[in-house]
């Protein structure tokens, strides 16, 4: 079992015919590790909200939007990925993790998600990211 496997369980525990808050997230991280944009917004809905250092995200038309740029950069050849961690407790799923795509260096990341009725009703995001590339013009150190 590679590092990340251990994060990308597969197995289905739904409570009363909902998935639960782990089946949610497995099916969060695997939709977004191929970068499968339906699958991923099949977690949303109309009433969810996305905290992002940007500002808040409400419904699944503006985290789709979210998740259409999201995808373009992590589709460039060269990203990595790597999960450093990750909780489920009741209907609270937290992770973290670091990436690298060929314009950024995100050397953090962290997503919280709250899961109720087998959808993620908010989520939070929170990173530091570095961008790889110089602005035109920025002066050298």
């Amino acid at each position: 079992m590679t590092p990340n496997e251990k994060y990308m369980r597969t197995e289905m525990k739904e409570k009363n015919g909902v998935p639960t808050t782990q089946d949610v997230l497995t099916h969060h991280l695997n939709c977004f590790g191929k970068g499968d944009l339906a699958g991923t917004m099949v977690d949303y809905t109309a009433e969810s909200r996305f905290f992002t250092p940007d500002g808040q995200l409400h419904g699944s038309e503006a985290i789709r939007r979210f998740f259409v740029r999201l995808f373009e950069e992590f589709a460039k050849p060269g990203m990595s990925f790597e999960m450093l961690r990750q909780e489920v407790d009741g209907d609270t799923a937290y992770i973290v993790w670091k990436a690298e795509t060929a314009d950024n260096r995100f050397e953090l990341g962290t997503d919280t998600f709250v899961v109720r009725n087998g959808k993620i009703l908010t989520q939070t995001f929170a990173g530091k990211i570095s961008p790889k590339q110089r602005l035109p013009g920025a002066n050298e150190l």
